[in-house]
């Protein structure tokens, strides 16, 4: 997202420093409509161009917070937005500046997924029954254990042979998918 074409004319320092606190502030606390007002009042501009400069900044810090890019990186991913050498330098002072932080911030949010702990199965077969005397009915019991924030809890699921194999089988694709190079890629950006 670029941002208004009121911003990328020549922009006084304060104004990047002032855009750059927001877009901080808004990763760390979320929106603050009356802190847009205050600041286009400051800066003398609208509080949709606030927003959207807010909002342009704070999706190229997270982006680039995301995958820790070098210095050289981020310039040349900003050269091609057509700012000026002022502002680009600016910029790029305020990602090396909050990248740490931005990256702790983002590392919060992140969702905390349950762990595996330990994996006990059992198979029970019936043989017969009294209304059939030969029958063979397989069934997989698996007791899931898993860590959940500091405590454990246990699943337990029952499924046939089949429905297991079948399972087994998208789990491997899946563990094959993931040695794609667009899959390491898309990985590698996630953390």
């Amino acid at each position: 997202m670029l941002p208004p074409a009121s911003l990328q004319e020549e922009p006084p320092r304060a104004a990047v420093g002032e855009l750059g606190r927001l877009a901080v502030e808004l990763l760390r606390r979320g929106a603050a409509p009356r802190a847009y007002e205050a600041a286009a009042r400051k800066l003398n501009i609208d509080i949709d161009t606030v927003q959207h400069g807010v909002e342009g900044l704070t999706y190229l810090l997270t982006e680039s917070s995301k995958v820790m890019i070098s210095e050289t990186d981020f310039q040349d991913s900003i050269h091609v937005l057509g700012f000026s050498d002022e502002l680009n330098k600016l910029l790029l002072q305020l990602y090396l500046d909050n990248r740490k932080e931005i990256r702790s911030v983002l590392g919060e949010l992140a969702p905390k997924l349950p762990s595996y702990h330990n994996l006990e199965w059992r198979l029970d077969v019936q043989l017969a029954s009294r209304s059939l005397r030969q029958q063979i009915k397989p069934a997989v019991t698996i007791k899931l254990h898993l860590n959940e924030k500091d405590d454990q809890t246990a699943h337990v699921l029952q499924t046939d042979p089949s429905t297991l194999l079948h399972l087994i089988q998208q789990l491997e694709q899946a563990l094959g998918e993931m040695k794609t190079n667009h899959c390491r890629r898309i990985v590698r950006n996630m953390k």
